[in-house]
């Protein structure tokens, strides 16, 4: 079965399980209005790769590893919208969750989705308990404090940010997640995962600094130039639109060269690069933007 299919069937399932029995309607509506459409799904076909890479010998294990990374991604994004963070009104090219449904339900459907992200892998965990510890361990960790997601917004409300412990938090945690439990779920170590995962993230974090910064809201389906805005640190202010796209090509070519020996490390190598293609702006965006 092709990536995206197996995400969005175990996403339907997952959603699914939180709009049983007797759930109250508006909430069991956002919940399904906070993931889909749910864009690329980049950060769970990162996790099933590698997964694929390792094995995938328990693909039920693997697919719920991928779907608690959505989960939780998701999640983030409806409470990163909120008006006591970016006050964002759109999100994925439609009103974001607190525009749609109001403030008081946007935070329970965070919350929902963050606690769904857990039982999804507690749902598998008779299949293989060692695995399902060691994924909740490191989703945990990728979502909490000091290091995961949580941490990432709270460096926003310091007066004097640490870059580098901010953008491994903020954007990195979740791509560090995608490769270490994907490994876990077929079964190896993920330790020899994190490198790949923290250079796939801090990619993602530079393009989306780049992509801030030369695309309008039309484009990014949300608004544009939030880090000129709020003051934010990142990589275009700091080194210049070249000199951003500079240190894009770099990280991405080490993310190739950070792949661990694997059976599937040329099929990894190539969705890395092809990654990097679709991360890398437009030539015309860059130089109307010189």
């Amino acid at each position: 079965m092709p990536l995206k299919s197996r995400i969005e069937r175990a996403m339907i399932a997952a959603i699914a399980e939180g709009q049983g029995a007797d759930a109250p309607p508006k909430l069991a509506s956002a919940l399904d209005y906070a993931v889909n459409p749910g864009g690329a799904r980049i950060r769970p076909t990162i996790c099933l790769s590698v997964a694929l890479a390792c094995g995938d010998d328990q693909p039920d294990i693997a697919d719920a590893a991928a779907t608690s990374i959505e989960l939780i991604h998701c999640a983030s994004l409806v409470h990163d919208d909120m008006p006591c963070f970016d006050n964002a009104d759109t999100r994925r090219g439609k009103p974001s969750v607190h525009k749609a449904y109001g403030e008081a339900l946007a935070l329970l459907t965070g919350d929902s989705l963050i606690i769904a992200s857990f039982e999804t892998l507690a749902r598998v965990a008779d299949r293989d308990p060692k695995r399902a510890i060691e994924l909740i361990r490191v989703l945990g960790q990728s979502t909490g404090m000091p290091g995961g997601i949580c941490a990432g917004q709270g460096w926003e409300s310091e007066e004097k940010i640490d870059l580098s412990a901010y953008h491994r938090a903020k954007t990195g945690a979740l791509f560090t997640a995608a490769t270490r439990m994907g490994a876990a779920a077929a079964g190896h170590d993920p330790a020899p995962w994190t490198e790949l995962g923290a250079r796939i993230g801090e990619a993602f974090q530079v393009a989306d600094d780049l992509r801030d910064a030369l695309y309008d809201e039309s484009v990014l389906g949300k608004p544009a130039h939030q880090d000129e805005i709020n003051g934010r640190p990142n990589a275009v202010s700091e080194l210049g639109v070249r000199g951003a796209i500079k240190r894009l090509e770099d990280i991405l070519s080490g993310a190739i060269s950070s792949i661990p020996s694997c059976p599937g490390e040329a099929m990894l190598a190539e969705m890395v690069r092809k990654t990097a293609e679709r991360l890398m702006p437009v030539l015309p965006t860059i130089q109307a933007a010189e």
